[in-house]
């Protein structure tokens, strides 16, 4: 992955939020958008030697998921305080904002690790 990654990320997670039926001017678009521009940063900027990452969006009758997945398998630790770090940390109060939660979990591939993001849908989402 490259810097220019984030860029690609975000505006295919556009596409597919708009063919899930999502407003663009909606608070749960931006609160996607802005989960996936944190997720492939860190990608990004802490699996360099390890630089592939799968992003996959889902939507189902009361969520919308997404997860970012790297082949990087060292943990993951949400900072508190700090310049930098913070990133997963606000992740992690978007998803809470929406009532959802954010799991670090093993990649599906068996090597590297998979964070994925929950968001309830709000009353009246398509």
């Amino acid at each position: 992955m490259v810097p220019g990654s984030v860029r690609a990320a975000r505006e295919r997670t556009e596409r597919s939020l708009v063919l899930f039926g999502l407003h663009s001017t909606s608070a749960l678009f931006g609160a996607a958008l802005l989960v996936v521009s944190e997720l492939v940063t860190n990608a990004v900027r802490h699996a360099q030697q390890a630089p592939d990452a799968e992003i996959t969006l889902h939507m189902t009758e009361h969520l919308l998921v997404v997860a970012v997945a790297d082949l990087d398998s060292r943990p993951i630790v949400l900072a508190d305080t700090g310049r930098s770090g913070r990133g997963l940390r606000t992740v992690a109060d978007m998803a809470r904002a929406f009532g959802g939660d954010i799991r670090i979990e093993p990649a599906s591939t068996g090597r590297g690790k998979s964070v994925v993001v929950r968001f309830v849908l709000p009353e009246g989402t398509p």
